[in-house]
């Protein structure tokens, strides 16, 4: 009798220690942290930020914060307050995503999945441009540097490098293109044959819908200005894969896009493409299409990860041939 009431008390212990770790540890499917990621996304673009500063207190409880999911949450919150330039609320959620991230980094890969690269870049991101808003730019540099330095060689190097140069590109000398292979009919680019002309850098993918839309803004601007000392080059990379996500190796990609990649989606005559994965390491191309305009100095004057208008673009064209 004694021996049951012994093991009768043991089981109760054992069931009041369970429901304390289940409540202490939530259970959340993975169609729920998906939809408040959806959520935050939404609200991050439409900087919708006190909404989504409410809707993820209300989640805290309901969320393993450890988790990857929850820390991507995070993290759109962040971009979010930083679009809208609330900063503390930026910096407060980069700062989670961050922290929490780095911690995850002590027993796994970084690129094991796409969720810590996208929470750990954004906290990244975010950080340096909230001491950049604060008038801290030596700061935010020697953070991004710091952080280059230590995701070399992974996914975020391309991004981190884009933020630094985001800070720092404008009013520095181009640097030179590196150069594996050619595509297009257009003269091989080179700082002599560019030299004394306005310069349009148009980094752009075959895969990338952005990169179509923009070709045409381009032409309509090479159709202004190309007899006016302006030139526009377009360096692209290779990507391991051809149309459809076929997987190729560089000797196929290269032959699809001087054939049927262009029979598709002619390269103008007009256009050198220097083809190099390392240009788009040293100019932070993470986002495409890129354009880096240089003036007749060589200077650059506009770093723009994404597309521009024609307007735009030609009011920067026009103003610099004219200096």
């Amino acid at each position: 009798m004694v021996i049951k009431r012994v093991a009768g008390l043991v089981l109760l212990m054992a069931s009041i220690v369970t429901l304390a770790c289940e409540s202490k540890a939530p259970s959340v499917s993975p169609i729920e942290i998906t939809a408040l990621i959806g959520q935050m996304r939404d609200m991050a673009w439409a900087e919708e930020v006190t909404q989504a500063h409410v809707l993820i207190e209300q989640q805290r409880s309901h969320h393993d914060q450890a988790s990857t999911g929850w820390l991507v949450a995070a993290s759109w919150l962040g971009r979010g307050a930083s679009f809208a330039e609330q900063w503390d609320i930026a910096e407060q959620y980069a700062r989670e995503a961050y922290d929490g991230s780095v911690v995850l980094l002590s027993d796994r890969a970084l690129d094991a999945g796409s969720q810590l690269p996208t929470a750990l870049g954004a906290g990244i991101e975010v950080l340096s441009r909230a001491l950049d808003a604060k008038g801290d730019r030596a700061g935010a540099l020697e953070f991004l540097r710091g952080a280059h330095e230590s995701y070399k060689g992974s996914s975020l190097e391309t991004r981190i490098q884009k933020n630094v140069l985001l800070l720092s590109l404008k009013g520095q000398p181009f640097p030179s293109l590196d150069v594996e292979h050619y595509l297009g009919e257009s003269t091989p680019v080179s700082s002599e044959n560019l030299k004394g002309k306005v310069v349009v850098a148009f980094f752009w993918a075959h895969w990338c819908p952005d990169c179509k839309q923009q070709l045409p803004i381009l032409e309509q601007l090479h159709a202004e200005y190309g007899e006016q000392n302006l030139a526009i080059i377009g360096p692209t990379q290779l990507y391991g894969y051809m149309s459809r996500g076929q997987d190729a190796t560089p000797e196929q990609e290269l032959e699809y896009l001087q054939g049927a990649y262009q029979e598709r989606f002619p390269i103008p005559t007009w256009m050198s493409v220097p083809v190099s994965h390392q240009n788009f390491l040293d100019f932070g191309v993470s986002t495409t299409p890129t354009l880096i305009i240089i003036d007749r100095e060589g200077t650059v004057q506009l770093y723009n990860p994404g597309t521009l208008p024609y307007e735009e673009l030609s009011a920067y064209v026009e103003r610099l041939l004219a200096t």
